[in-house]
């Protein structure tokens, strides 16, 4: 049986065979003994983005007192869901991802990545926590690599067109809603505005 560690754009987290592209954790442990999940699913707001395997390391998934690990169908996915790139693993874009905040004006040279985390995984708590309403808007204002919700689905933004989420995939293209709710954290937006470009999965250019 898959354990309930694959996340959706929304945050949310569930158990389904199908991996994804990238891993990731929450800042800590939030799992039980048994692999199941505690009632709030994170240890802290440090939420990031990590590469499926780095320098030969393997490790059992959930081990009691370590970190929970999760994972994503992509990029675009888990910066949806409050995630930023790892300084560790995936430095190059972790770096792309700050200095992209710094053209933005979100980030200050030398400012800790902290500060970043309270706006991207802190949005998406208090989201989760039922403490803020996503925010409505027309997906045309998004960037590419965005991502907003329209009819109980997601959906990411490619090219100026729409392209529906599901842990296998993405759909073929449509026509941007008129209005959807915004998924992916504000911060997270202005870093895609500026330039950082989010590995997506191989279905987008398939369709």
């Amino acid at each position: 049986m898959p354990l309930r560690n694959r996340a959706d754009p929304f945050g949310l987290l569930h158990a389904v065979p199908a991996r994804g592209g990238f891993m990731g954790n929450r800042g800590g442990c939030f799992h039980r003994e048994d692999r199941t999940l505690r009632d709030r699913q994170w240890a802290s707001q440090r939420w990031i983005i990590c590469r499926l395997e780095f320098k030969g390391r393997r490790r059992p998934l959930m081990r009691p007192g370590h970190y929970t690990e999760l994972f994503f169908l992509d990029e675009a996915t888990a910066l949806a869901g409050g995630h930023r790139p790892c300084f560790e693993c995936r430095r190059e874009a972790a770096v792309a991802f700050r200095e992209a905040l710094i053209r933005a004006g979100r980030m200050t040279r030398g400012a800790s990545i902290s500060e970043v985390d309270k706006l991207s995984a802190g949005e998406i708590q208090t989201v989760l926590n039922g403490r803020k309403e996503r925010d409505i808007l027309a997906p045309a204002t998004l960037p590419d690599g965005a991502m907003y919700a329209a009819g109980g689905s997601a959906w990411l933004v490619h090219k100026r067109n729409a392209r529906a989420w599901s842990f296998g995939g993405y759909g073929p293209a449509v026509p941007l809603h008129r209005a959807g709710l915004r998924l992916t954290p504000e911060i997270s937006c202005a870093a895609l505005n500026s330039g950082y470009q989010a590995a997506l999965h191989p279905s987008i250019g398939s369709m």
